[in-house]
């Protein structure tokens, strides 16, 4: 399973292999703290808001912002500024590396400042494209449909985050400087301060609306709306936080720090003509994202809501496992551009092989189990059974893609460090149009299927299965960007091919790995679901993990080396 036939090469074996390894251990477990938080914010978005109409608005709200932060931040920062930076400090220059990165820290300020400010005044537009589903809620308030203005309050939600996605591309700014001194810890797990104010501020403000720490049924329509303009404040003072605490170890780290917005500090206009197709390439990948909120928004009550949550746990393997090496990975195939093309073929398949054996369990145990997951994390409060069922239905449409998605971050980043950044946008492109031409009638068929019809009687509010269509449209898409990432790759590196073959053989183990896990369901049925998830995934990975290593799957001393050292 570990493709025993290749021979890695002396180069690959080197001492950037350990680095590679230690880096990507403390890039997950960054990540993973941060994603854990990232889950408990949602759980209390889930307990105040559930699946509705005050979670629809928070989707936009969040979603708004995102734009600029994912076109200037750390996507960006990683293909434009890090393999300049980490070629500066290789080359034992650290006084240029200081100034060039002050010279690209006053050019992302002076544009995330602009671009944060348009976003405040121009809130209103903002949401009239993000959401145009929102535009005819004053007629359905009328009729009684809709407790209150969706757009309204979209509105005002959107004034009050905007400006924290300047700070969080300021943010990414000091992860790159980090990771370019091989410092990865810290800036991964700076999110966590993130949703910490978040849920902090959740909590709290449920606290002073309704008198108690946390009673959802006690708040009001009224009330929930200013809870969630609260949420909103909490998320700009959390951006604040996540900035603040890499602020001191980038100090220590940097040398020469100038700040200035000169574009003939050495290196500037180099990163400048990587930056545009770069944020093409964001560009169109968050066009996608933007296209979800956009036609979900034409769809069922619950649509935008359910996307969200499904989404969080979608993101979940893509970056503990897929951004965690691809993050890890990019300093140092960069330095290899330099060395063999053998060499940096064989780090590139090492990394696909360490990539799936862990995200193909995942995606299998989302399919399998996926129910069980949704309800431990979510169901809460207003986060009923339809609500689970319905997250779990499109959940199993992304989990569809979630290898697709973790392959194409590395592929992308192995262009990245061979100084092609156009090939990876026009790809982009392709893949947010496939999705598009997949999503649009499936999501529209789809929204005509009551969530009743397919999993039996529930009560509450009816749903509807509308937002699977954009998952799979989502997954279809991502599958055709890793083939054609894939084929435009082999002129410069003939041999990085994807490892099909251990591929199909970690889904043959996880597949047969699955028996403890359901059994272990199965013979708990009465227990709560916080009880019994646990267990389930317990048995579930324990069962593969004790295959893997019995089998002598190399991957699995890959990654205990990257956790462990």
């Amino acid at each position: 399973m570990g493709d025993e036939a290749e021979t890695v090469s002396a180069e690959a074996e080197s001492a950037s292999d350990a680095e590679g390894e230690s880096a990507a251990g403390s890039v997950a477990g960054g990540i993973f703290l941060s994603r854990m938080f990232g889950l408990l914010r949602e759980r209390a978005v889930a307990y105040f808001f559930g699946v509705g109409a005050h979670a629809d608005v928070l989707q936009v709200a969040f979603k708004s912002p995102n734009l600029l932060q994912n076109l200037l931040g750390e996507g960006t920062i990683s293909a434009a500024f890090i393999p300049i930076y980490s070629r500066l400090l290789d080359e034992d220059r650290p006084a240029a590396a200081g100034r060039f990165a002050g010279a690209i820290f006053g050019l992302l300020l002076a544009a995330a400042g602009g671009v944060a400010l348009l976003g405040v005044v121009f809130a209103e537009p903002i949401v009239t494209v993000l959401a145009p589903g929102f535009l005819d809620d004053a007629a359905r308030v009328a009729a009684g449909d809709l407790p209150f203005n969706r757009f309204d309050l979209a509105v005002r939600a959107v004034r009050l985050i905007f400006p924290m996605a300047g700070v969080l591309v300021l943010s990414a700014w000091a992860l790159g400087v980090l990771n370019s001194h091989r410092q990865f810890f810290v800036p991964y797990v700076a999110p966590t301060l993130w949703n910490a104010a978040i849920i902090a501020t959740l909590f709290g403000g449920g606290y002073v609306l309704a008198g108690t720490p946390g009673a959802p049924d006690a708040l009001s329509s009224d009330a929930l709306t200013q809870l969630l303009l609260v949420a909103c404040v909490g998320a700009f003072g959390g951006g604040l936080l996540q900035f603040g605490v890499q602020l001191p170890f980038v100090v220590r780290e940097m040398e020469g720090f100038s700040l200035s917005l000169s574009t003939r500090v050495e290196g500037v206009r180099e990163a400048l003509s990587a930056f545009g197709p770069v944020v093409a390439s964001r560009g169109v990948a968050q066009l996608s994202a933007y296209l979800d909120l956009f036609l979900a928004s034409w769809l069922a009550v619950g649509a935008l809501s359910a996307l969200r949550y499904a989404q969080l746990l979608y993101m979940l393997p893509i970056s503990l496992f897929g951004m965690s090496v691809a993050a890890s990975e990019l300093p140092e195939l960069s330095r290899l551009t330099q060395e063999k093309v053998a060499a940096f073929s064989a780090r590139l398949r090492r990394s696909l092989r360490q990539i799936a054996f862990l995200t193909v369990p995942t995606v299998v145990g989302y399919l399998a189990f996926g129910v069980l997951l949704v309800g431990a994390l979510f169901r809460t409060g207003q986060f009923q059974a339809a609500s689970t069922w319905l997250v779990a239905i499109v959940l199993g449409g992304y989990s569809l893609g979630i290898l697709a998605t973790t392959f194409s971050r590395l592929l992308q980043n192995a262009f990245y460090a061979i100084g092609d950044t156009t090939t990876p946008a026009w790809i982009a492109v392709l893949r947010v149009t496939v999705s598009t031409l997949v999503a649009v009638p499936a999501m529209f068929w789809l929204d005509t299927i009551a969530l009743e019809r397919v999993v039996g009687p529930l009560s509450g509010d009816a749903l509807f299965l509308g937002a699977l269509g954009l998952s799979l449209g989502a997954t279809v898409g991502a599958w055709v960007e890793v083939a054609a990432l894939r084929h435009w790759l082999r002129g410069p590196l003939p041999d990085a091919r994807i490892p099909w073959g251990p591929v199909g053989r970690m889904v043959g183990l996880a597949l047969v790995s699955l028996g403890p896990g359901a059994a272990a369901w199965g013979l708990l049925p009465s227990w709560h679901v916080l009880l019994v998830a646990p267990l389930v995934v317990a048995a579930y990975a324990a069962a593969y993990l004790g295959a893997a290593w019995g089998l002598g799957v190399g991957e699995i001393e890959a990654w205990t080396r990257r956790f462990f050292g």
